[in-house]
């Protein structure tokens, strides 16, 4: 595992604190967030891709019969070789059947090595992006909790531009662009803001339910 532990984000929001008057305040009104590591290499972005549009307990049900199907190890080249019967069997869609033969096969290939992915960030997400049903924001998340890398930005994310806008005092939520533009003085903290955004929100959504306000019902 390598994601940004308790201490990396702790030292890095107290960076932002002092540059930003609205992390300050918001660390104040809800403390810093608990980590979020996943395991590296291709079998969290396999459950990525099972978990994609369906509910947690669809996707555990999904997990325990694709295991079944093709072993507990997950070894790419199975993936890549499932037949359809195997991988409808488990409840896969036919869609997300090419997207796990996608990721099988460019990892058996080696042309994906989670193991040694590019250093450089874009060039990490333009490689974990071939596989198919992987967009940006996918690759982002995968490389802020199981890499741990610590200036990545999904600044396309609803809720990081929602918090953005909320820590900053804006009226409106800003766009990606904008919320671009903003993060640009928090290098190289900004993957510990958007954990921070996430968090955020979800206390902000806790405090409004608790006190019968209400909130945006947006998914974290």
């Amino acid at each position: 595992m390598m994601g940004l532990t308790a201490e990396q984000l702790r030292v890095s929001l107290d960076a932002l604190a002092q540059q930003e008057p609205g992390f300050a305040a918001g660390l104040a009104r809800h403390g810093y967030p608990d980590p979020r590591i996943r395991e590296r290499g291709h079998v969290t972005m396999l459950r990525t891709i099972v978990g994609q549009q369906v509910s947690v307990a669809s996707a555990a049900a999904i997990w325990r019969r694709l295991e079944e199907a093709v072993g507990a190890d997950i070894v790419p080249a199975a993936l890549a070789a499932a037949s359809d019967e195997e991988l409808r069997g488990v409840g896969l869609s036919r869609q997300k059947m090419g997207y796990i033969r996608s990721l099988g096969e460019l990892v058996a290939s080696g042309e994906v090595d989670f193991a040694q992915l590019p250093a450089d960030d874009e060039e990490a997400i333009a490689l974990l992006t071939k596989i198919k049903g992987i967009g940006r924001w996918s690759a982002e998340i995968y490389l802020l909790f199981a890499e741990g890398r610590t200036d990545i930005w999904p600044a396309g994310d609803l809720v990081v531009q929602i918090e953005v806008g909320e820590l900053l005092g804006h009226e409106a939520r800003p766009s990606e662009k904008r919320v671009r533009e903003l993060a640009e003085a928090w290098r190289p903290h900004r993957g510990a803001a958007a954990i921070f955004a996430w968090h955020h929100y979800g206390a902000r959504l806790a405090v409004a339910r608790a006190t019968g306000k209400g909130g945006e019902k947006l998914p974290l």
